[in-house]
This record gives C-alpha cells, structure tokens and sequence, in this order.
C-alpha cells in the first residue's frame, strides 16, 4: 500500500491532508514569479509544507482510501495507523522519508521534523501544462532625440539608427548638419531639372500646334495675316507639370500582405482619409498612404498633423 500515492491525489483537490498519528501536508497557492537574474518565468503552483503537529484524524484521507482500497473504515485506519508508528520510527532511527513527488522528511539536531519540499510537481490544476521558461533580455531601438527632429525637417525617410548604449557623439550633429545641406542641395538640383524637363515638354507641345495651324493656313490659302492666333491650353500644362511633379507620401503603413494593405486603404477611407496604395517598396512591403502632395511644404505640415491626431509612426517618402 503506498500511502504517499493517495496523499498526491488528494493534494490537487484539498489544501490540507492529514495522516492520522503521522502530521499534515498543506498547500499554499504561490502567484507566478520572474527571475530577473536568469531571466526565468514561474507559473502559478501550490507550494506543499509539513506540519507535524496536526494528527488529528479528520476522516479525509481514511474514507478515500476505504473506497480505493474496497475495504472497510475501520481497517484501512488501522493500516494507516501502523504505516504511521513505522514512518517515525524511521525517522526517530536517522533514517529520511523521501517521497518522490511530495518530499523530504527527516529529524534536526532539535528532534523535530524538517520537511523540503519537492519542485517536480505542480499541484495547483488552474495551472495544468504550465512549466518554467527562460526568455531571452529583449534590447529595443531607440531612435536619439536629435534624430527624430531632423525627421520633422527633412522630407524623406530617416533609416532607424544601429542599437548602441552611448551617447551620440559630437561629431554626428556635424555630419548630421552636412547631410541636411546635401539634402536641400539634391532637392533644388531636381526641382531645376523637372522644372526644365516641364518646359522642354511644353515647348514642344507649342511647336506642334503651331505647325499644325501653319499647315491648315497653307492648305486652304490663308494670308498670314488671318492666321490664328496660338493659345495653349491652360488645363492641358498644368496636367503635364502634375504627372512629373515629385509626389511627397505620407505613410501610414507597410504589410508583407496586399490583402492587409488594402484593409487599410478602406479602414482609413472611412475616417476621411484620401488613402491609397503607393506601391511595392524594395523591400517587398505594400505601401499605404495618407495622402500625397506635390507641394513639399503642404506634405510636412500635414504630417506634423497626423502625428499629433492620428498616428505618431507616419513617415513622409518622397517618390
């Protein structure tokens, strides 16, 4: 008869199990706990003690084992009673008690019981299938205070800085200086460049319509004098100057998935938002858009309002 096999059972229903003439084990719900030092989380358990001076029988752990055992109260009290002389007579001898899943029991220099728990098994049920786990120390980015005011002032994006515990160092606001000189340089660089390309484009446009008029005039023998006079279409150059205009983005998201991405177009659509899909970037995300402008002043001036009403991760891409 293993008395310590019934005493295991009853510990996952019952606080308290008392063997008659022996002592009580007892449980006590211990909440979930963290290491800091290991970095190992504990689940919630119940720890088990000993108290030597319950011996009362309070029928608990002789009626369920009557029942298991298919004998008599009586009987299985007398069995028990016997297990318990014999259980402190081993230990009165120098002898531990060493139950696998419950503990260890043995006599101090006082000539009272110490008990030591056993941390194989949790008793408590809330926490069935729970186990300890280490988890590594996580490290985030940080992006430094100076960083994230260039990102206000430069209309492009700013890649997230390397992990690092020091300071920024003197040096970097310098470069960060020079950087910001090269980047209002290429800005106006370009600007010429479209602004010449648009006029190249209108130029041309000019050049045939005149020589289809001159051409028309000759046909049906117009004197110079009743040629046409040449108008361009004002609607028509302000559609050419827009499809070559630099689009400034101001980015809500990016998803590996285009079904998300277009979840986002409609969510946002919904709040008011001119939101569309800017494309695949080189990465492999779909990007998303609050709105686009051609105006770069416009574009930051709208994303300092997105960041303080709607979402402080927007970023402005100028494509």
């Amino acid at each position: 008869m293993r008395l310590e096999h019934y005493i295991e059972e009853l510990l996952y229903r019952y606080n308290c199990v008392i063997v008659p003439e022996f002592g009580a084990f007892l449980t006590q719900t211990k909440s979930a706990f963290l290491k800091e030092e290991t970095h190992t989380f504990y689940p919630p358990t119940k720890q088990v003690s000993f108290n030597a001076q319950l011996v009362s029988n309070d029928g608990l752990l002789v009626s369920y084992m009557a029942e298991a055992e298919k004998t008599t109260y009586e009987e299985m009290l007398k069995r028990i009673s016997a297990l318990s002389k014999d259980w402190r007579n081993q230990l009165e001898k120098g002898e531990r008690l060493i139950f696998t899943n419950i503990g260890k029991l043995w006599l101090n220099k006082e000539g009272k019981i110490s008990f030591e728990p056993a941390l194989k098994v949790n008793y408590l049920t809330t926490s069935f299938g729970l186990s300890s786990c280490v988890s590594a120390q996580i490290t985030r980015e940080v992006l430094k205070e100076q960083v994230v005011s260039l990102e206000e002032e430069i209309p492009f994006m700013i890649t997230p800085e390397q992990r690092e515990k020091k300071q920024m160092r003197p040096y970097l606001k310098y470069a960060a200086v020079v950087f910001l000189g090269l980047a209002l340089g290429f800005t106006g660089f370009r600007f010429y460049t479209e602004n010449k390309a648009t006029n190249l484009v209108v130029q041309k446009e000019a050049q045939k319509q005149v020589a289809r008029e001159i051409e028309q005039a000759t046909f049906f023998d117009v004197s110079p004098l009743e040629l046409p006079v040449l108008k361009l279409n004002a609607s028509s150059t302000a559609k050419i100057q827009e499809e070559i205009a630099t689009q400034y983005h101001i980015v809500a998201g990016a998803f590996k998935v285009k079904e998300n991405a277009d979840k986002k177009i409609s969510q946002l659509q919904t709040k008011g938002f001119n939101a569309k899909y800017i494309g695949v970037n080189k990465f492999g995300f779909h990007v998303v858009s609050f709105d686009s402008f051609t105006d770069v002043d416009k574009a930051l001036s709208y994303l300092r309002n997105i960041k303080n009403s709607e979402s402080k991760d927007a970023w402005l891409y100028q494509e």
